[in-house]
């Protein structure tokens, strides 16, 4: 038995002419506007989720430091990732 989800609408968007325009322009072929609207909203969301995960986990790295007492400076964080990045190109360019 075939189930179909059930859709919903988002609220329609009144743009000016000229960026209405714009939009267009830069569809890829045979997509449609609401096709990449669509997108552009599904973008924007995981774009969010990232920045608010990605703050949650700031601020619970900074409780702990506060918790703990222990900080790192970020001379020697950089460093660290610096030394991290170079192994990685060094293997890199071995391959």
């Amino acid at each position: 038995m075939s189930r179909t989800l059930k859709t919903a609408t988002l609220p329609s968007l009144r743009v000016e002419p000229e960026f209405r325009d714009k939009a267009e322009s830069v569809l890829n072929e045979g997509e449609t506007l609401s096709a990449f609207m669509e997108a552009a909203v599904r973008k924007q969301v995981e774009i969010r989720k990232s920045q608010a995960e990605f703050i949650a986990r700031g601020l619970a790295a900074r409780d702990e430091s506060k918790r703990t007492g222990i900080y790192h400076r970020a001379e020697d964080v950089l460093a660290e990732l610096k030394s991290m990045l170079d192994a990685k190109l060094a293997e890199d360019n071995k391959q």
